[in-house]
C-alpha cells in the first residue's frame, strides 16, 4: 500500500481515530465472551491499557511516537513474556481487534494492510507452544 499522500495515522482519523479503534477494542475486550481469556490478564482497570496501545497506535500508524517518547521503545515481545500467551490468546486479541477495525470507517484496502500487520504481530507475541 502506498502512503505517499497520507499515513495510516491521517487515514484512520488522526488522534480521535486511533482513540476510537482502541475503545472499541477494549470495550470488546471487557464485554465479549470471546475474550474473557485475555480480559483476566488485565487488570481490573483497563484505563491503563486503553493508554498504551493508544499511544503506541499512534506512532505504529505513522502519528506522534507517543509511547516512545513516554516509555521508550516498545519491546512487545519482552514487555508481553510475563503473560502466557499461546493461539487462543492471540485469536482472543486478534478477535477484538479484527471487529475494532471492521467498524471503523476507513478505506478497504488500508484495513487489510492494518489487519495483515496486527495479525503478524499478534502471532509474534505468542511464548507458549501449542499443545
Amino acid at each position: 500500500m502506498d502512503f505517499t499522500n497520507a499515513t495510516p495515522y491521517e487515514m484512520l482519523g488522526g488522534e480521535a481515530g486511533v482513540r476510537s479503534i482502541v475503545d472499541r477494542f477494549y470495550d470488546l475486550m471487557d464485554t465479549a465472551p470471546e475474550a474473557a481469556t485475555i480480559r483476566r490478564l488485565h487488570a481490573t482497570s483497563l484505563k491503563a491499557s486503553r493508554e498504551k496501545l493508544f499511544m503506541f497506535l499512534s506512532g505504529w500508524t505513522g502519528g506522534p511516537q507517543l509511547y516512545v517518547e513516554k516509555h521508550g521503545h516498545p519491546r512487545l515481545r519482552a514487555r508481553h513474556l510475563p503473560f502466557t500467551i499461546s493461539a487462543r490468546e492471540r485469536d482472543e486479541w486478534l478477535w477484538c481487534m479484527d471487529r475494532s477495525l471492521n467498524e471503523h470507517e476507513m478505506p478497504a484496502e488500508l484495513r487489510e494492510f492494518l489487519r495483515g500487520k496486527l495479525h503478524a504481530l499478534a502471532d509474534h507475541m505468542r511464548n507458549q507452544p501449542e499443545g
